[in-house]
């Protein structure tokens, strides 16, 4: 799935329909070394592959996040004449925002297929899931042609605005799609006029299609998605607003005992999926707990990317394990390693720790 994108629905159907990733053997060291330099070439690919795809895990937060995603979403069964509610993912990066929604919206797809078959009853593919992604200058044309281009529509190239949406909404009733995932709301400049012209159209799509729309977005609230003021711009933001359920995912806390106990057995999860022939039970959830959460700040995507490439130092290296001294040389993310000292501190200092008072698992 390395050439996959989300952006057509060919990847899409990839993404719902791929088998589960085998997980390579765990071999021994000397298995490993004993191997023939082509199968053990072969070993080592299957395990960078494995590595870099190790989510998504079932976290707490995923977990409340996709029960508060079915209650709105299986809530939205109103008549065609009624605009259905909206939700934003509202959160900092790193949490796994997209991750989430994206193991969401597949779960979503495969239940519409299997409840009302591949294809609809006038004969069209069944497409219960459209997802498009924002970029920095995205204005309403350009957010209705990556609709279409979504489907493969030959009317993408050529067109205006208008036209581009009833393109969008003749394919959207045709395949029956019900859910509208857009990704990287943030990048739309909301008190500028494009914003303003996209609110208005995310207003005509709750009207017009039968679908439920999904924001995925960072500082929405901040850029004024759920504000009301009294000018007419901050009256049509505030429409959208009152329309739109946020939701949030919180990054993994370690002052409370029920907080440490998550931490711990989201390490003790993910040490279960590393193949490394010198792993340990403990290796995470032990011998690197405070030190995975200092690296990552709580945040899964930090931690996950930190734990992908310290594999792939210790799988190049012939290391086969994490610790420490390996994870030093790895580089993180900017954000995580700018508040990694302070923690580091916290740590040693005994003032916080990540260790429950009683392990679990």
């Amino acid at each position: 799935m390395d050439n996959l994108t989300l952006a057509r629905k060919e990847g899409w159907r990839h993404y719902v329909h791929a088998p589960a990733r085998e997980r390579p053997d765990a071999l021994t060291l000397k298995q490993i070394r004993a191997l023939p330099d082509k199968a053990r070439a072969d070993y080592d690919k299957q395990r960078r592959v494995w590595h870099a795809n190790l989510g998504p895990l079932k976290t707490p937060q995923l977990a409340a996040l996709h029960d508060d995603l079915w209650d709105i979403v299986d809530s939205n069964l109103q008549d065609g004449d009624k605009a259905k509610g909206a939700i934003a993912i509202d959160a900092f990066p790193g949490l796994g925002k997209t991750t989430a929604v994206l193991a969401f919206a597949k779960q979503f797809h495969l239940r519409e297929i299997t409840e009302e078959g591949e294809h609809t009853p006038d004969g069209h593919e069944r497409w219960p899931v459209c997802r498009v992604g924002l970029t920095g200058n995205t204005g309403m044309k350009d957010f209705n042609r990556a609709m279409l281009e979504f489907f493969a529509h030959p009317g993408s190239s050529r067109g205006t605005a208008t036209q581009f949406a009833h393109r969008a909404l003749d394919c959207m009733l045709s395949c029956h799609v019900r859910l509208l995932v857009i990704d990287d709301l943030h990048f739309l400049r909301w008190r500028a006029k494009s914003g303003v012209e996209i609110s208005n159209h995310f207003k005509y799509i709750a009207n017009e299609f039968p679908v439920t729309l999904l924001f995925i977005g960072v500082g929405l609230a901040d850029r004024g998605l759920f504000s009301e003021g009294i000018s007419y711009t901050d009256a049509v933001l505030a429409q959208t607003g009152r329309r739109t359920t946020p939701l949030d995912m919180l990054p993994f806390t370690v002052d409370t005992e029920a907080g440490r106990r998550q931490w711990r057995q989201m390490l003790l999860a993910l040490e279960q999926r590393l193949v490394l022939a010198n792993t340990i039970p403990g290796m995470l959830a032990d011998e690197l707990s405070d030190y995975l959460f200092a690296r990552s700040t709580g945040h899964i995507g930090s931690l996950m990317t930190l734990i992908n490439r310290g594999c792939q130092r210790a799988v190049r290296t012939g290391t086969e394990r994490l610790d420490e001294d390996l994870l030093d040389r790895v580089k993180n993310d900017a954000a995580s390693e700018k508040a990694r000292q302070e923690l580091e501190a916290a740590f040693a200092a005994r003032r916080i720790t990540t260790r429950p008072r009683r392990k679990a698992g």
